[in-house]
């Protein structure tokens, strides 16, 4: 696929998952994070090149404009949907597949241990939610969510939800991983924040007993 086409389909994929989008010039011109994948592919194939001290250039000048980090050498798939994108790193050895969505925050780094292949492979159709850390040479898998300000160090299977700091996984092929309380809203294709915490849910229901058992107590030591 040339380059053009490429682009054709990043607009075409912002704006059909994007309600906020009222016209594909609008997403070409002032989508932060369309600008900054268009540079991007213009950076990767001017790095393949060779010509490394101008696709350096392209993406310094890029993350100055967009607020987004994207390294030359990084290998972004088609329909990939960065959405606000101020503060996103992804690093030189990343690769992120086709269809995934990326929220503000988003890195995608390396643990400084590793050689070579430093930054995790994400797999497509991938939603990585605002202000996560995916760090290290794992791959997270196909169809998979990641929550909002979580640190992910472990692969991740593919169809699985991982939430928390480290990361955890709570859901996999849609059977939850631990016994929790059912969401007030269900999980949608690019929501970042109603993924349930299992642990969490279970300290706010030990929490609630304890104040109901003290609630007896106060009232029988007044009979």
């Amino acid at each position: 696929m040339g380059i053009i086409s490429e682009i054709k389909q990043d607009v075409n994929v912002v704006f059909e998952r994007d309600p906020a989008a009222r016209s594909r010039a609008q997403v070409f011109f002032l989508y932060p994070g369309v600008r900054a994948i268009i540079n991007h592919r213009i950076a990767h194939r001017l790095n393949q090149s060779g010509h490394h001290f101008l696709a350096d250039w392209v993406s310094k000048r890029t993350r100055k404009k967009t607020g987004i980090e994207i390294h030359p050498a990084a290998k972004i798939g088609k329909g990939v949907f960065i959405d606000h994108g101020m503060g996103v790193v992804i690093g030189e050895t990343a690769v992120v597949g086709d269809y995934c969505t990326i929220y503000q925050g988003v890195t995608l780094g390396g643990t400084g241990k590793d050689k070579g292949k430093r930054h995790p492979t994400i797999g497509q159709n991938v939603t990585i939610g605002s202000g996560a850390k995916i760090l290290g040479p794992f791959t997270v898998g196909d169809n998979s969510k990641v929550a909002a300000n979580a640190v992910v160090l472990n692969e991740i299977p593919p169809n699985s939800t991982c939430v928390g700091v480290p990361a955890h996984i709570v859901k996999r092929d849609n059977k939850r991983i631990a016994p929790a309380a059912p969401l007030l809203h269900p999980v949608a294709d690019l929501d970042q924040i109603h993924i349930p915490d299992p642990v969490s849910m279970e300290l706010c229901t030990l929490r609630t007993e304890i104040d109901r058992i003290k609630k007896k107590l106060e009232e029988s030591e007044h009979d």
